[in-house]
């Protein structure tokens, strides 16, 4: 699916004004001001003790210098500071310095001093009388000093109690405790840039069921005239990569109603009962703003079937299920609440989640045809400098059974290969690079490989190269390459005429010989066999087996399904498997399928014996230019010498109709894996 690169996705946590998010702005409000206010408090203070600090000090001494003081007639004045604890302070004034022992021995003259009494009663005071001591007596109790003793304190402890609950409610951006229960919804700002149906491509038939329920939102009494209700829910399906999420995007940018955004998996957490709890929240916010549009991301994550696997009814996402159920279609109507879900495994989905008055509609999002991708490139390159020699129609014809993301990734790499060689424009070398690295690997020249294997491995690919060009019912081949890519030390690649979703018999027959033709030919030429062509048997013998248990290819067997049981635990319906099949047919499947492949091998041998001069010719060949196409082949077996000056390996050949999956084939590892055949033969079926 395309999408114009320079759209940004506006669902990034954006919400509205006048949301939610305003009680955290008034909490942030409040934890300021009584932050302020702690900070004028502590202002006070500080001064009150630089000033204190700038009188002039008072020396503490004994009771009993005190006592020497007094009957001595020293002392000239004093302050008796009485506070309510019962502390009596004595602040006295001598007459005139005097020198007092200190602690290094030298002696410190003092003439104010400071000592505590024990209790203040009329003994004492008229002992101050007789010595003339002037006494002023004060109250230590400061009615502010007190205040501050006792409301610091609690300020402290409520502007932590404060910071702790916002911090469990969730605020700052925090998922605290008290929001477990809360839907991690996404509400579409209205005011980001927004992808639209413009940016879309690929998808003629989903846009058409999409843009269908933005005009009912639009405009109801347009279907309501005529008896018809708007659909509960609409279910995207298909395969990674082919722009299911890309649709609700631009969904959310076409319409003009509220649009809730939330992933699968942000409904389970690790706490039971949090699940069903943000389901019913979320259509409670949903209800608010209806009309609108709720999307939910990979809805398999919540939806699975009940029952299924370990667990049963006790299951955390089977309770969160059972409230989705319920709010899209129970007792209370969810009018004017649109659902709109994605995902790639409808298989796993409960029946009850698919049924009519839930999701009344299943589109399907498949890889796009011709006419498809050719439209996603456009969108692709539409803000990327291109060399005039770039014909998009020939890289759409080229690039068959390549999803929306596949086709993203190949102009971007595309870009990628033009800015390392410092190119201006990304030409038509660039994007064939690039899809070589995509669908081959990458280029291992580094790799060390000895004369002798790389002699067996250019024998091996011209084999599959040449049982693909002699045989009319496969497809022809578009290159080999014994340069290392990948896990492969070589592969040959293949370009079917046209797009083909269905396939006969002969042409399987025709793809099993050749995927055997590389061991023929290590076979015929060198006598041996290598571990090369261990790929090559794999995919070979499940072709066979397919055609025997699903395809009804087999005379023996007849049209029957006999494939196993391949249903996973804990995704689909069973635990167990259960066999189908008894052990007399079994052997029969089992015979027919060696059948299919030893005649297929025996095809591809005798193919390669009567042309084994145009064998070795072609791969001694190979071995000197390492990579050569479909146009060197035919040179040398027409007796022309192939233009050594001509670029080779250009794909996206124009006079050739590559309109279908490209195909190939790796041989020189046991655990080499192509996809492009696992989807041509997924599609078989």
């Amino acid at each position: 699916m395309g999408m114009n690169p320079d759209n940004k996705n506006s669902d990034n946590n954006g919400r509205k004004p006048n949301k939610p998010g305003n009680d955290d702005n008034n909490v942030n409000r409040m934890m300021r001001s009584l932050l302020l206010g702690i900070g004028v408090i502590a202002a006070i203070i500080f001064m009150y003790s630089v000033v204190q600090g700038t009188q002039e000090a008072e020396w503490p001494v004994t009771f009993n210098q005190y006592q020497q003081f007094l009957e001595k007639g020293l002392i000239e004045e004093a302050v008796v500071v009485k506070s309510q604890m019962n502390d009596i302070e004595f602040q006295g004034v001598l007459k005139e310095e005097q020198t007092i022992p200190s602690a290094d021995g030298k002696g410190r003259a003092i003439q104010r001093f400071t000592t505590k009494l024990p209790y203040l009663d009329p003994e004492i005071t008229a002992k101050w009388e007789q010595y003339g001591v002037d006494i002023t007596i004060e109250n230590g109790d400061s009615p502010w000093g007190g205040i501050l003793i006792y409301l610091l304190p609690l300020l402290v402890i409520f502007a932590l109690f404060m910071f702790t609950m916002r911090r469990m409610q969730g605020g700052g951006g925090q998922r605290g405790l008290f929001s477990f229960g809360k839907a991690r919804v996404h509400l579409i700002n209205e005011n980001a840039r927004k992808v639209t149906f413009k940016d879309v491509a690929g998808a003629d038939e989903a846009k058409c069921e999409l843009e269908e329920v933005i005009d009912f939102l639009k405009e109801p009494a347009k279907f309501q005239r005529l008896g018809g209700k708007i659909p509960r829910g609409i279910l995207l399906l298909g395969p990674p990569g082919t722009g299911k999420t890309l649709l609700a995007r631009a969904v959310a940018g076409e319409a003009e109603v509220p649009f809730f955004s939330i992933s699968g998996a942000d409904f389970v957490e690790m706490f039971v009962g949090v699940g069903a709890s943000r389901v019913r929240d979320l259509f409670e916010q949903a209800k608010k703003s209806a009309p609108c549009i709720v999307f939910i991301d990979e809805i398999d994550a919540v939806g699975r079937q009940r029952g299924a696997g370990v667990g049963g009814g006790h299951d955390e996402r089977e309770q969160t299920l059972n409230p989705l159920l319920v709010e899209m279609d129970g007792f209370e109507q969810n009018s004017g609440v649109i659902v709109v879900a994605a995902t790639n495994r409808p298989d796993v989905l409960d029946p009850a989640l698919l049924r009519p008055g839930r999701f009344d509609r299943q589109v399907v999002v498949d890889r796009p045809d011709v006419k498809g991708r050719l439209g996603i490139l456009k969108v692709h390159t539409k803000h990327m400098p291109v060399d005039s020699d770039v014909d998009l129609e020939i890289i759409a014809r080229g690039t068959p059974g390549l999803s929306g993301a596949d086709l993203a990734n190949l102009m971007n790499e595309s870009a990628l290969l033009a800015a390392r060689r410092d190119s201006p424009v990304v030409n038509m070398v660039d994007v064939e690079n690039a899809r070589d690295k995509i669908l081959m690997g990458v280029e291992r020249r580094s790799m060390v490989i000895s004369d002798q294997e790389k002699r067996v491995t250019a024998y091996h690919e011209m084999g599959h190269a040449l049982a693909a060009m002699l045989q009319e019912e496969c497809d022809p081949v578009h290159k080999v390459t014994i340069i290392p890519r990948g896990r492969a030390l070589g592969v040959t690649s293949t370009l079917p005429k046209e797009d083909m979703h269905s396939y006969n018999r002969e042409y399987l027959i025709a793809r099993i010989v050749m995927l055997l033709a590389g061991r023929a030919a290590e076979k015929i030429v060198f006598n041996k066999i290598t571990n090369g062509a261990s790929n090559d048997i794999e995919r070979a013998t499940g072709l066979a087996r397919k055609m025997v248990c699903e395809w009804g290819m087999s005379d023996e067997i007849g049209p029957l399904f006999l494939s196993a049981n391949e249903d996973e635990m804990f995704l689909a319906r069973e635990i167990q498997h259960h066999k189908n099949v008894s052990e007399a047919t079994a052997q029969k499947i089992d015979e027919e399928v060696r059948n299919i492949v030893f005649e297929c091998m025996q095809k591809a041998e005798q193919l390669l014996t009567d042309n084994l001069e145009l064998l070795h010719k072609t791969s001694e060949y190979l071995l000197v230019r390492e990579t050569i196409d479909l146009q060197d082949i035919q040179d040398i077996r027409d007796g022309k010498d192939p233009q050594l000056d001509r670029e080779l390996g250009s794909a996206f050949l124009p006079g050739s109709a590559n309109t279908a999956q490209v195909q190939s084939t790796s041989d020189s590892q046991p655990v080499a894996d192509k996809e492009a055949d696992e989807n041509s033969e997924e599609k078989s079926a």
